[in-house]
């Protein structure tokens, strides 16, 4: 980008920040709340803008809400969400002992691996595989492996890997909404909502399979060529003792203990509220924890490693801009701007469940089509709490909030984090890249349709409401 490119959008980012700031006071928002909107659009404009200066931003827009007394340091350090940060910090440090022992590549390697292997059954299997995955784990990490995983594999088969690579991508995002764990986006609902990861087993979970089954038929019709394709090639490899041993990793010790401790902890995630009761403890409590109490027991294990695990393995980077984000986003909240929106929404929707369900489904998955779905959710989050001000207090509606960002990512090659990701990967490994047309003819498809499924069981099935 020239620096004359540079110059031009900056100049539109603070042109259409001061202009939304000063037109917010024409429907009624006092002085404090036009500041905290022009601020909070000015970061969110400057990550999709400026992606390489997006903490930058962060940092700016939360010192300016300081300097010119929109919030106070009290506040300032409730938003920041440190409970969700440090969750986050001690899952990258178990992820990151898991990658070093071979963990994903060896999960991946044992679900693929089988003799008279179809283009259908490689196709499910990409779907679920990506999808569980994505739920165990997160979405970035498990798309890494799941490319990796692909590449070898049509490599060993001389086929084309972007259409499985997409099928995997699509699926990752769908099942990020799975579980808690999944994306950043779970634990900031859970957390902001009141919502256990037995609310996300028994709720997100069925949906996200259901979508999951609805990406199988579509993928099946839409790259049936390319299926029928690799099932030649497969079955031109009457033998596929080669291609097993080729990706067969046997477990070791090291793997095995880490499998050990990352079975515990999402067994204590899984059971949290139960074990919170039982306790006595507040809610959420064991979810936040445990993945710390896991990652200091990896450090004392691999002690001498201890560093590199935090210091590598831990995204400062994004947690920091999490950070920044949550606090611009709780002063929307502080400051009553989110609670005029609110009231306009549920007067657009004339006090009906029904339409703020739907609405809120919508513009989340159309948002998150062009807006990275943290960056989404979080400005989101303090409007549906401005809902229960007018007796709204739907479930329905953080689950709509959940799936519309997940969902939308798949819309546009820019929506989610692991889309990203895996184009870097192809773009590493010299592969050509995918087309913003070529993504959006299957991504439109899949996102319409998925999310037009949840849109039916939210607002349909009593189970939601």
């Amino acid at each position: 980008m020239t620096n004359k490119a540079m110059l031009s959008k900056f100049v539109i980012l603070v042109v259409l920040a001061m202009t939304v700031g000063f037109l917010s006071t024409f429907i009624g928002m006092q002085q404090n709340q036009a500041l905290a909107i022009s601020i909070f659009l000015c970061s969110v404009m400057g990550t999709l803008f400026f992606w390489e200066f997006r903490l930058s931003f962060a940092f700016l827009g939360t010192s300016l809400l300081l300097l010119f007394k929109t919030i106070d340091l009290k506040n300032v350090i409730e938003f920041a969400s440190l409970e969700i940060i440090l969750f986050l910090v001690g899952m990258m440090i178990l992820i990151g002992l898991l990658k070093e022992s071979g963990f994903f590549a060896w999960l991946v390697t044992l679900l693929i691996r089988r003799k008279n292997l179809t283009g259908r059954q490689f196709v499910f299997s990409i779907c679920f595989i990506s999808s569980l995955l994505a739920c165990a784990v997160d979405e970035v990490t498990s798309i890494i492996f799941m490319v990796a995983a692909i590449l070898e594999i049509c490599d060993y088969f001389e086929v084309d890997p972007i259409p499985f690579i997409l099928t995997s991508i699509l699926a990752t995002n769908i099942g990020s909404a799975g579980t808690v764990l999944g994306n950043p986006i779970g634990i900031l609902i859970a957390t902001k909502s009141g919502l256990t990861f037995e609310d996300f087993i028994l709720k997100a979970f069925p949906l996200m399979i259901v979508c999951i089954i609805a990406l199988i038929g579509i993928i099946l019709i839409f790259y049936r060529r390319q299926i029928k394709e690799l099932d030649q090639k497969m079955k031109e490899s009457a033998d596929n003792e080669i291609f097993i041993k080729l990706i067969s990793i046997p477990p070791e010790k090291r793997l095995r203990i880490s499998l050990g401790i990352f079975g515990v902890t999402l067994l204590f995630i899984a059971l949290h509220h139960r074990f919170e009761i039982i306790l006595g403890l507040e809610n959420n409590t064991i979810l936040l924890i445990m993945p710390l109490i896991s990652a200091a027991l990896v450090m004392i294990w691999q002690w001498r490693k201890a560093r590199e695990y935090v210091e590598k393995d831990v995204d400062w980077w994004t947690l920091l801009f999490f950070m920044m984000l949550f606090v611009q986003a709780g002063t929307l909240r502080y400051t009553g701007a989110t609670d005029v929106f609110a009231a306009r929404l549920v007067n657009w929707a004339g006090n009906n469940p029904f339409a703020l369900v739907t609405s809120t489904l919508w513009i989340s998955a159309i948002g998150s089509s062009i807006l990275d779905n943290v960056v989404l959710v979080a400005g989101f989050i303090p409007v549906i709490q401005g809902f229960k001000d007018f007796g709204f207090s739907l479930p329905a509606l953080w689950w709509a909030l959940l799936f519309g960002g997940c969902l939308g990512g798949n819309i546009t090659i820019i929506g989610s984090t692991a889309n990203i990701v895996a184009l870097g990967i192809l773009e590493k490994e010299g592969l050509k890249k995918i087309s913003f047309l070529r993504w959006f003819k299957i991504g439109l498809i899949v996102g319409v349709v998925t999310t037009s499924m949840v849109w039916l069981g939210l607002t349909v099935l009593p189970y939601y409401k």
